[in-house]
């Protein structure tokens, strides 16, 4: 095994960890956090996969740059967002789907 896969597995295991958080908390910041570590775990399966016997593939690196700036543009919003509705309810928790 190489470590191109094991970045690869690494990243998958990781997106599976930060979904299971996503969705069993109702606490924001936790849910903007296991957000956060779903977008580090493709960013790794990216890098993993972009090896090509030996050989770099800059597209996919080009393409995690360009998602690392884009995710921390967006953690700042959720962040301002989340700070906002704490502001205005006083809660850091959703509430849970009444059906």
């Amino acid at each position: 095994m190489t470590t191109d896969f094991w970045f690869a597995c690494i990243g998958a295991v990781l997106i599976a960890m930060a979904l299971f958080t996503f969705i069993r908390h109702t606490h924001l910041l936790r849910r903007i956090l296991a957000f956060n570590i779903m977008g580090s775990g493709v960013f790794l399966i990216l890098v993993g996969l972009a090896q090509h016997q030996r050989q770099t593939d800059p597209v996919p690196q080009a393409l995690v740059l360009t998602g690392i700036v884009v995710a921390v543009a967006a953690t700042a919003l959720a962040l301002i967002i989340f700070r906002r509705f704490y502001q205005l309810s006083g809660r850091t928790e959703l509430d849970e789907d009444q059906q």
